[in-house]
């Protein structure tokens, strides 16, 4: 898998509210992340996942707020039902989804970077 993909997966586990654990180093970083509510934070909220949490959805979404603008937050939320909607963005050549697929991954790291 190429490094874009492998960072696609971790911003997808990030924004499936699949962190957690026992480890009280993490919850320090998640609870001086910063809050916010959107379209991202709210679909991480609804998720099924055990492990959501509000700290990690709020962060992972200030983190779109710094990154993509509305529309492609509303874009980004499709890839919780169709994961391989993603895959097939990222392979595009169309220079709109080539541009978003950048824009995605520099969400990924600003919420790796903030969150993770």
């Amino acid at each position: 898998m190429t490094k874009q993909f492998m960072l696609f997966l971790c911003v997808l586990a990030l924004s499936a509210c699949g962190g957690g654990g026992s480890d009280r180093s993490d919850r320090r970083v998640i609870t001086s992340a910063p809050v916010s509510y959107g379209p991202i934070s709210k679909a991480c909220l609804q998720s099924s996942r055990k492990a959501k949490s509000t700290r990690l959805c709020s962060c992972i979404q200030a983190a779109a707020d710094r990154t993509l603008s509305r529309s492609d937050q509303r874009r980004s939320v499709a890839f919780y039902e169709n994961p391989h909607l993603a895959q097939e963005i990222r392979q595009s050549d169309r220079p709109k989804d080539e541009q978003f697929w950048d824009d995605y991954a520099a969400y990924g790291r600003e919420a790796e970077k903030m969150c993770g």
